[in-house]
Protein backbone atom coordinates (compact mmCIF):
# COMPACT_ATOMS: atom_id res chain seq x y z
CA UNK A 1 0.00 0.00 0.00
CA UNK A 2 1.11 3.52 -0.81
CA UNK A 3 -0.40 6.52 0.97
CA UNK A 4 -0.40 10.06 -0.42
CA UNK A 5 -1.41 13.15 1.57
CA UNK A 6 -3.29 16.10 0.07
CA UNK A 7 -4.29 19.38 1.70
CA UNK A 8 -7.57 21.06 0.87
CA UNK A 9 -8.04 24.76 0.13
CA UNK A 10 -7.76 27.54 2.66
CA UNK A 11 -8.94 28.52 5.17
CA UNK A 12 -9.69 25.02 6.51
CA UNK A 13 -6.84 23.07 4.87
CA UNK A 14 -8.63 19.72 5.20
CA UNK A 15 -6.42 16.63 5.13
CA UNK A 16 -7.20 14.15 2.39
CA UNK A 17 -5.54 10.85 1.56
CA UNK A 18 -5.09 8.70 -1.54
CA UNK A 19 -4.30 5.04 -0.88
CA UNK A 20 -3.07 2.84 -3.71
CA UNK A 21 -3.20 -0.94 -3.39
CA UNK A 22 -0.60 -3.40 -4.59
CA UNK A 23 -2.83 -4.00 -7.62
CA UNK A 24 -2.88 -0.25 -8.37
CA UNK A 25 -6.45 0.38 -7.30
CA UNK A 26 -7.07 3.60 -5.39
CA UNK A 27 -9.17 4.77 -2.46
CA UNK A 28 -9.64 8.39 -1.40
CA UNK A 29 -10.33 9.19 2.24
CA UNK A 30 -12.21 12.52 2.36
CA UNK A 31 -12.02 13.89 -1.23
CA UNK A 32 -11.62 17.48 -0.05
CA UNK A 33 -9.38 18.84 -2.81
CA UNK A 34 -10.09 19.72 -6.43
CA UNK A 35 -10.81 16.89 -8.83
CA UNK A 36 -7.83 18.04 -10.91
CA UNK A 37 -5.41 17.29 -8.05
CA UNK A 38 -6.62 13.73 -7.68
CA UNK A 39 -6.75 13.18 -11.42
CA UNK A 40 -3.13 14.30 -11.73
CA UNK A 41 -2.07 11.91 -8.95
CA UNK A 42 -4.01 9.03 -10.47
CA UNK A 43 -2.44 9.68 -13.84
CA UNK A 44 1.04 9.85 -12.31
CA UNK A 45 0.64 6.59 -10.39
CA UNK A 46 -1.39 4.85 -13.07
CA UNK A 47 -3.92 3.90 -10.41
CA UNK A 48 -7.64 3.34 -10.94
CA UNK A 49 -9.98 5.09 -8.54
CA UNK A 50 -12.44 2.55 -7.13
CA UNK A 51 -13.69 3.92 -3.83
CA UNK A 52 -14.14 7.12 -1.80
CA UNK A 53 -14.71 6.93 1.95
CA UNK A 54 -15.89 10.05 3.78
CA UNK A 55 -15.28 10.30 7.51
CA UNK A 56 -18.34 12.56 7.69
CA UNK A 57 -20.48 14.74 5.45
CA UNK A 58 -19.25 18.29 6.03
CA UNK A 59 -18.67 20.33 2.90
CA UNK A 60 -14.94 20.86 3.49
CA UNK A 61 -14.33 17.10 3.28
CA UNK A 62 -15.87 16.35 -0.11
CA UNK A 63 -15.14 19.06 -2.63
CA UNK A 64 -14.45 16.59 -5.45
CA UNK A 65 -16.66 13.68 -4.38
CA UNK A 66 -19.51 13.96 -6.84
CA UNK A 67 -17.31 14.90 -9.82
CA UNK A 68 -14.94 11.98 -9.24
CA UNK A 69 -17.88 9.63 -8.73
CA UNK A 70 -19.32 10.72 -12.08
CA UNK A 71 -16.02 10.61 -14.00
CA UNK A 72 -14.54 7.38 -12.61
CA UNK A 73 -17.59 5.46 -11.49
CA UNK A 74 -15.96 5.17 -8.07
CA UNK A 75 -18.17 4.06 -5.21
CA UNK A 76 -18.89 6.86 -2.72
CA UNK A 77 -19.58 5.96 0.92
CA UNK A 78 -20.65 8.31 3.72
CA UNK A 79 -22.68 8.02 6.90
CA UNK A 80 -26.28 8.32 5.71
CA UNK A 81 -27.13 10.66 8.59
CA UNK A 82 -24.85 13.23 6.93
CA UNK A 83 -26.35 12.97 3.44
CA UNK A 84 -28.67 15.97 3.57
CA UNK A 85 -28.17 18.11 0.46
CA UNK A 86 -27.67 21.45 2.20
CA UNK A 87 -24.80 23.92 2.47
CA UNK A 88 -23.15 22.18 5.45
CA UNK A 89 -23.87 18.61 4.31
CA UNK A 90 -23.86 18.93 0.50
CA UNK A 91 -24.07 15.29 -0.56
CA UNK A 92 -27.42 14.29 -2.00
CA UNK A 93 -26.64 10.71 -3.02
CA UNK A 94 -24.13 8.04 -2.01
CA UNK A 95 -23.58 4.41 -2.92
CA UNK A 96 -23.83 3.27 0.66
CA UNK A 97 -23.61 4.27 4.30
CA UNK A 98 -21.73 2.48 7.05
CA UNK A 99 -22.45 -0.08 9.72
CA UNK A 100 -20.45 0.16 12.93
CA UNK A 101 -17.47 -2.23 12.78
CA UNK A 102 -18.09 -2.89 9.10
CA UNK A 103 -15.00 -3.98 7.16
CA UNK A 104 -14.63 -2.74 3.58
CA UNK A 105 -12.01 -4.43 1.44
CA UNK A 106 -10.23 -3.57 -1.78
CA UNK A 107 -7.45 -5.92 -2.85
CA UNK A 108 -5.19 -6.30 0.18
CA UNK A 109 -6.58 -3.17 1.83
CA UNK A 110 -9.00 -3.64 4.72
CA UNK A 111 -10.88 -0.66 6.15
CA UNK A 112 -12.48 -1.08 9.57
CA UNK A 113 -15.23 1.51 10.00
CA UNK A 114 -15.88 2.66 13.56
CA UNK A 115 -18.95 4.80 14.23
CA UNK A 116 -17.88 7.88 16.20
CA UNK A 117 -20.80 10.35 16.38
CA UNK A 118 -20.36 13.63 18.17
CA UNK A 119 -18.95 16.04 15.61
CA UNK A 120 -21.78 14.95 13.31
CA UNK A 121 -24.30 12.14 13.50
CA UNK A 122 -22.64 10.23 10.66
CA UNK A 123 -19.02 10.63 11.75
CA UNK A 124 -16.77 7.60 11.54
CA UNK A 125 -13.11 6.78 12.03
CA UNK A 126 -11.46 4.39 9.58
CA UNK A 127 -8.63 2.02 10.43
CA UNK A 128 -6.49 0.60 7.65
CA UNK A 129 -3.48 -1.34 8.92
CA UNK A 130 -1.50 1.06 11.08
CA UNK A 131 -3.24 4.14 9.63
CA UNK A 132 -6.16 5.54 11.67
CA UNK A 133 -8.14 8.17 9.75
CA UNK A 134 -10.06 10.10 12.41
CA UNK A 135 -11.73 12.84 10.36
CA UNK A 136 -12.95 15.60 12.67
CA UNK A 137 -13.54 13.21 15.58
CA UNK A 138 -10.02 13.36 17.03
CA UNK A 139 -7.21 15.81 16.33
CA UNK A 140 -3.73 16.26 17.72
CA UNK A 141 -4.56 17.08 21.35
CA UNK A 142 -8.25 17.75 20.79
CA UNK A 143 -11.59 16.46 19.55
CA UNK A 144 -13.99 17.92 17.02
CA UNK A 145 -16.45 20.67 17.84
CA UNK A 146 -19.99 19.65 18.72
CA UNK A 147 -21.83 22.96 18.30
CA UNK A 148 -22.66 22.61 14.59
CA UNK A 149 -25.94 21.08 13.38
CA UNK A 150 -25.82 17.36 14.07
CA UNK A 151 -23.17 17.73 16.75
CA UNK A 152 -23.77 16.28 20.19
CA UNK A 153 -21.45 16.67 23.20
CA UNK A 154 -22.92 13.64 24.98
CA UNK A 155 -22.24 11.50 21.92
CA UNK A 156 -18.68 12.82 21.83
CA UNK A 157 -18.16 11.64 25.41
CA UNK A 158 -19.33 8.18 24.43
CA UNK A 159 -17.07 8.31 21.38
CA UNK A 160 -14.09 9.27 23.57
CA UNK A 161 -14.68 6.17 25.68
CA UNK A 162 -14.98 4.08 22.55
CA UNK A 163 -11.72 5.41 21.13
CA UNK A 164 -9.89 4.59 24.35
CA UNK A 165 -11.38 1.11 24.46
CA UNK A 166 -9.94 0.26 21.02
CA UNK A 167 -6.50 -0.26 22.59
CA UNK A 168 -4.68 0.07 19.27
CA UNK A 169 -0.88 -0.24 19.12
CA UNK A 170 0.69 2.95 20.46
CA UNK A 171 2.49 3.65 17.19
CA UNK A 172 -0.70 3.54 15.10
CA UNK A 173 -0.67 6.69 12.96
CA UNK A 174 -3.51 9.10 13.73
CA UNK A 175 -4.38 11.02 10.56
CA UNK A 176 -7.02 13.64 11.40
CA UNK A 177 -9.14 15.77 9.12
CA UNK A 178 -7.18 18.92 9.94
CA UNK A 179 -3.82 19.98 11.29
CA UNK A 180 -0.86 17.78 12.16
CA UNK A 181 -0.61 14.01 12.47
CA UNK A 182 -0.10 12.07 15.68
CA UNK A 183 -0.12 8.55 17.09
CA UNK A 184 -2.75 6.65 19.03
CA UNK A 185 -0.45 6.27 22.02
CA UNK A 186 0.24 9.98 22.15
CA UNK A 187 -3.45 10.89 21.96
CA UNK A 188 -4.53 8.42 24.62
CA UNK A 189 -1.84 9.74 26.94
CA UNK A 190 -1.89 13.47 26.18
CA UNK A 191 -5.10 14.49 24.42
CA UNK A 192 -6.56 16.83 27.03
CA UNK A 193 -10.08 16.58 25.64
CA UNK A 194 -10.12 12.77 25.54
CA UNK A 195 -8.69 12.62 29.05
CA UNK A 196 -11.15 15.17 30.36
CA UNK A 197 -14.13 13.26 28.94
CA UNK A 198 -12.76 9.79 29.57
CA UNK A 199 -9.96 9.46 32.12
CA UNK A 200 -7.72 6.45 31.49
CA UNK A 201 -8.80 4.75 34.71
CA UNK A 202 -12.40 4.55 33.43
CA UNK A 203 -11.47 1.87 30.89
Amino acid sequence: MKVYHFTGPEPLFTNSFLLVSDKNNAVIIDPACSAAEYKAALQKTGASLKLMLCTHGHMDHMGAAEQLRAEYGAQLRCGVQDVQGNSLFPLTQVDGGYADEEVITLDELSFRVIATPGHSQGSVCILCGDHFFTGDTMFYGDTGRTDLPGGDPDEMVRTARKLRSLKLPADTKVLPGHDIFSTYGREMAENWCINQMCPAEEV
